[in-house]
């Protein structure tokens, strides 16, 4: 068994990924738990499989644009809690396969390979359709007036083998998955219904079964067991999740607007600044960031996901090095500026544009030589508000104050760069001065 630090050694190095969403539930439009939130039955439900022609998806074209954003890998919903599999599965006839002839999985894992992106799959251990999964307060049978009628009889080993049997063909048929990403476990109880925890997917005999199948495969938190890497979704940390105990990997998971299968009439998307500033956040705090698009009805990138990730590759194009293979700095936080570092190179991403001068604590004496990232311009400093020699400190009232001992000060241009976050490159001397 590969240890956990080595599998997950590429994922931190390329803090970037790739989310991306297709189902059945693309050609409704109306979020990917469409079936949950409208109480739609199995049988009306599975009507829309003879529906289902993503003619327009080409996994080249996501792959390729991922890698231009800069990202390093990607991940795809094999199968989501619809239980409609995008993959050649032996173990039921409710697939892109049996509906159009063709295993969007398959697709997807040689494109990212041609890209040189790491391969994830998302597979959903809940599964709505399938007749032995048990009524909960998650499922779309749960205010059926017959509820617990439909649910004598079905038995939850049946479908934790047919789960296990879905997730080896996923590990058997598609060579190297480097990401496995299982969604989720909720074992409360609502509204009269219990939830399912570790016991119903037999997580410990599952993450087994996926260590002994795919040994170098980086696995997540929901399976309700430990896993690689920890998932918060639609929220910012302000730290590691694990600050307070052991340091943790861990990969935020976010949407463009909100939903991650494609929702027509939601336009609360995301400005690309924002993207940029989630992204450098989360750097900056340790962790990875995995985006998501939800790919339209007939499989296409929707021309918001494509604007918002071609925005992505313009600033990823210029500052790169400021997130991939870089991660929390070892300097004070400045107010308005997120720090990131790599090796002897700290970089200042500058969330808002300051008047003329930038002060920063500690790291008076310790900067080699400083530039813009976006052109490679030198952008002049001094440490501890020091004069430059020929400057006139005589005129105070047009002079800036002194600052504490150990402070540089970066002198800026008043006008802003034209990108969606300036970042300044610091580079840092071998040894602090003393």
């Amino acid at each position: 068994m590969a240890d956990p630090q080595d599998r997950t050694a590429w994922l931190r190095q390329a803090r970037f990924g790739l989310f991306v969403h297709v189902g059945l539930y693309s050609t409704l439009a109306r979020h990917e738990w469409v079936m949950s939130n409208e109480r739609i039955g199995v049988e009306e439900y599975q009507r829309y499989a003879d529906f289902f022609d993503p003619d327009r998806f080409d996994a080249r074209t996501i792959a390729r644009a991922a890698r231009q954003a800069g990202m390093g890998y990607a991940v795809l919903t094999a199968k989501h809690h619809e239980g409609f599999a995008l993959f050649d599965t032996h173990l039921s006839d409710f697939s892109s396969m049996a509906a159009c002839g063709r295993d969007l999985v398959a697709e997807f894992v040689a494109a990212c390979r041609e890209e040189g992106l790491k391969v994830g799959l998302y597979y959903s251990l809940i599964d709505w359709h399938h007749p032995d999964f048990t009524i909960d307060h998650q499922h779309p049978l749960r205010d059926h007036p017959d509820a617990a009628a439909l649910d004598a009889g079905r038995d939850i080993s049946r479908y934790r083998t047919f789960l296990h049997g879905q997730v080896r063909e996923l590990l058997t048929g598609y060579g190297p998955i480097d990401y496995l990403f299982y969604d989720f476990t909720y074992p409360w109880q609502k509204d009269g219904w219990a939830g399912k925890g570790p016991q119903d997917w037999d997580s410990d005999g599952l993450l087994a079964m996926t260590r002994d199948l795919q040994p170098g495969v980086v696995v997540n938190d929901r399976l309700g067991i430990p896993g690689d890497v920890v998932t918060p979704e639609q929220y910012q940390p302000a730290a590691s999740p694990g600050q307070d105990g052991p340091t943790l990997v861990w990969e935020v998971c976010h949407t463009m607007n909100g939903s991650w299968g494609y929702d027509r009439d939601n336009q609360a998307f995301k400005p690309p600044d924002l993207l940029v500033r989630m992204l450098v956040e989360t750097v900056a705090a340790g962790g990875t960031m995995l985006l998501n698009v939800g790919p339209d009805g007939r499989g296409a990138l929707t021309a918001q996901d494509a604007a918002s990730l071609r925005a992505l590759a313009e600033w990823m194009s210029l500052h790169r090095q400021s997130v991939v293979g870089a991660g929390a700095a070892d300097f004070r936080r400045t107010h308005g500026v997120v720090m990131t570092q790599r090796a002897d190179r700290l970089y200042l991403h500058l969330l808002h544009w300051p008047l003329k001068h930038l002060h920063l604590a500690d790291l008076g004496g310790r900067v080699a030589f400083a530039r813009f990232l976006h052109d490679g311009s030198q952008v002049r400093t001094r440490s501890s508000g020091a004069p430059r020699a020929g400057e006139n400190y005589q005129l105070a009232h047009i002079t800036p104050g002194e600052q504490p001992p150990g402070t540089l000060t970066i002198e800026l241009p008043v006008v802003r760069p034209d990108v969606a976050v300036p970042v300044i490159e610091l580079f840092l001397r071998q040894s602090p001065p003393g």
